[in-house]
């Protein structure tokens, strides 16, 4: 009984500061890193993907494991077609930020392209307890799921004529 207030000022202590880790003031980025992100999303938006894979490699190169470098990567990833790359992209940028808006939103967009609609539920469940429903991450994603999977173009075998090879033993 006459240690209660010691043993709640002592979980008072744990708790304050266990939040504080986890809420690390980020580290500006290097200026090259920006000017190679500027030059990524530039290339981007002028619908070079590749180019700016590039830069945004290149970034990832002098800042690593900056989450706002690997989440410009998993968008140019996920814009390239390649939802699975993006989503690892993102999914290492949350490891560092689990409450970045930008990758759970890309994620949900991504595994919602993929067809896991329901994964891609969690991660808009979480945007909006995070930052409301009337977000635009969290509209973004209700969008994604709500237009459904990306269907590959798929090629029937016989529009394929195959011509036989033949070589000598």
């Amino acid at each position: 009984m006459r240690y209660s207030p010691a043993a709640l000022a002592v979980c008072l202590a744990v708790a304050v500061s266990s939040s504080m880790l986890h809420s690390q003031v980020s580290t500006p980025l290097d200026p090259r890193a920006v000017t190679l992100l500027g030059e990524g999303k530039a290339s981007l938006a002028a619908g070079r993907p590749s180019e700016a894979l590039d830069a945004f490699e290149a970034a990832l190169a002098v800042a690593p494991g900056s989450t706002e470098v690997l989440v410009a990567l998993a968008d140019a990833e996920r814009d390239k077609g390649l939802q699975g790359k993006a989503i690892h992209y993102y999914r290492v940028a949350l490891k560092d930020d689990p409450r970045n808006l930008s990758a759970l939103a890309g994620e949900g967009v991504a595994l919602a392209q993929k067809g896991a609609t329901e994964k891609a539920g969690l991660n808009l469940s979480r945007l909006k307890t995070l930052c409301g429903a009337d977000c635009a991450q969290a509209r973004q994603v209700a969008a994604a799921i709500a237009k459904g999977p990306e269907m590959p173009q798929m090629v029937a075998a016989d529009t394929v004529k195959t011509k036989p090879a033949v070589s000598e033993n």
